[in-house]
C-alpha cells in the first residue's frame, strides 16, 4: 500500500520541514510514502470560499481513481494511535492499494472535497496549523506502523 500526502504549498518553518523529512524517511521502512507539494493558487480578488473551492478542485484532481481519500478535518473521526494502526490493518486486508491523505490550507476544505472523502479524520479537538498537522500526521502514521510491528517506539 502507498500513502500519498498531498500538501498545498511548501512548509514554511524549517523545523517542521525537518520533522516531516525525518518521519517520511522512517516510514519508508514500513510502507511506501509519497509527499507531493501542490502549487497553491491564490488570487487576491478571490473570496475565502472561492479559494477553498479552488483548493478542493486542485486536490481532487491529483487523486487517482480507486484511491482511498482520507480528509483531515476537525469534524472527523478521532482515533487513538492503536485505532489508526487497526485502520491501516483493515485497509491492507481490504487490498487498498493507495491512500491519499488530504490536509487543507489555512482556510480548511471545501464542502465538495469533504463530501467526497472516504474517511474524515481528526487528529484532535484542538486546532493546529496546517503545517503542524503535516508533521503530526506523519508521526502518527509512523507510530501506527511501529504498533503493528510490535516495536518499542509506541511506549
Amino acid at each position: 500500500m502507498i500513502f500519498e500526502l498531498l500538501l498545498l504549498g511548501k512548509t514554511k518553518d524549517s523545523y517542521l520541514s525537518e520533522g516531516i523529512a525525518e518521519f517520511s524517511h522512517r516510514l519508508q521502512h514500513y510502507t511506501r510514502l509519497s509527499v507531493k507539494h501542490i502549487q497553491h493558487r491564490k488570487k487576491n480578488q478571490w473570496s475565502e470560499e472561492q479559494e477553498r473551492q479552488e483548493d478542493g478542485r486542485l486536490l481532487l484532481s491529483c487523486i487517482p481513481a480507486g484511491a482511498l481519500k482520507v480528509v483531515l478535518d476537525f469534524r472527523g473521526r478521532q482515533v487513538s494511535s492503536e485505532g489508526l494502526a487497526d485502520l491501516i490493518g483493515q485497509w491492507e486486508h481490504q487490498g487498498i492499494k493507495q491512500v491519499n491523505l488530504l490536509i487543507g490550507g489555512p482556510l480548511g476544505h471545501s464542502p465538495e472535497l469533504v463530501a467526497q472523502a472516504d474517511l474524515l479524520l481528526s487528529l484532535s479537538l484542538m486546532t493546529f496549523t496546517h503545517d503542524m498537522t503535516r508533521l503530526f500526521l506523519l508521526e502518527q502514521l509512523y507510530r501506527a506502523y511501529t504498533i503493528k510491528a510490535g516495536e518499542k517506539y509506541h511506549k
